[in-house]
């Protein structure tokens, strides 16, 4: 038999008919929000000062934001590496704050943020490192070249691609870099469009 074409009653009965969706729920996870602050002021000392430093970073959760303030001309290179190791394990959002200088170690800090704030006037230097050996002399020579290569490898993983290669290059034959606020937002400007370009084209391949 042909099929009939539906009359308008037909069309009424099944509008009325029709069940509403009711599928989509809203589902709320209310979470604790902490800011905390530490202030590096000075010289940075031996790890111990700073082990509850450490312990914040560790156990902090996903929605916290720890703030790290910076003044400081650097100092102690193992102490500066475990914070940027503590910084880079922690699930909080780490925020690193240029408040006057820093210098060697503290740049590096600087630079491990998750995220980087500069205020005015104020200046960033990175050089290499410095030292004494004891020992032989062959204890010496290994001790320096297993140094040399650890710190290149450190050095570019926190500093590239803020710094060139070249710049990176310079500080490892012995130079200093210097820049001031001015030169540390260009740098900051210039990682983000890049930062922004590359997503876009991650974008357009997917398309």
């Amino acid at each position: 038999m042909p099929r009939h074409p539906a009359q308008p009653d037909d069309e009424d009965d099944d509008l009325t008919n029709c069940v509403p969706f009711s599928g989509l729920a809203r589902y709320e996870r209310q979470m604790p929000i902490h800011q905390i602050s530490y202030y590096l002021c000075g010289e940075i000392r031996e790890p111990h000062h700073y082990t509850d430093l450490f312990y914040t970073l560790r156990t902090a959760s996903e929605t916290d934001m720890i703030y790290l303030h910076l003044n400081s001309p650097g100092g102690e290179f193992d102490t500066g590496l475990q914070i940027i190791n503590n910084i880079r394990a922690s699930e909080a959002h780490v925020v690193t704050v240029l408040e006057a200088r820093a210098f060697s170690m503290a740049a590096f800090i600087f630079l491990s943020g998750d995220e980087l704030v500069v205020h005015d006037n104020c200046q960033l230097m990175f050089h290499t490192y410095s030292g004494s050996l004891d020992g032989r002399g062959s204890e010496q020579q290994a001790q320096v070249a297993a140094v040399s290569s650890w710190f290149e490898k450190m050095m570019t993983r926190l500093c590239s691609p803020f710094l060139s290669d070249s710049e990176i290059g310079r500080i490892l034959k012995g130079s200093d870099v210097w820049m001031d606020s001015d030169g540390v937002r260009q740098r900051l400007m210039r990682m983000q469009r890049a930062q922004t370009q590359a997503g876009r084209r991650r974008v357009t391949k997917k398309d």
